[in-house]
């Protein structure tokens, strides 16, 4: 997760600790939200997204905010942690990036195809 986390840093200009959490609440959307098959193959390609994904469900309390799932709910997390919409999108266009160069394009076209509008995000 280092090279990510830096590359993330460099991209949206925030905070290390911010970014940290940024991917974590990120994989774990996509973790709550994608299929198993494809989410598995993922993680496997990312040395540290499980304990990524596991930082960010302990940062949200086992809750989401405001009782909202799916991409707003997503969205309300990384608002609650500082991010506004230009950092989100720096954000997540590098974490997909990052993971089509770990996990290849066709594991991440089926994610983003399985979940109703995240095409429109990335």
């Amino acid at each position: 997760m280092e090279e990510l986390v830096g590359r993330v840093v460099a991209a949206a200009g925030i905070e290390r600790t911010v970014a940290e959490r940024a991917i974590g609440i990120i994989l774990d959307f996509l973790a709550t939200e994608a299929p198993p098959d494809n989410v598995a193959n993922l993680l496997a390609h990312l040395p540290g997204a499980a304990e990524a994904i596991e930082a960010a469900r302990a940062g949200a309390g086992g809750e989401m905010i405001g009782g909202m799932g799916g991409i707003m709910g997503a969205d309300n997390r990384l608002m609650s942690v500082g991010l506004d919409m230009g950092e989100m999108q720096h954000v997540a266009h590098e974490l997909i990036a990052y993971a089509r160069e770990k996990a290849g394009d066709k594991n991440l076209d089926d994610i983003v195809a399985a979940i109703p509008g995240l095409s429109q995000f990335i």
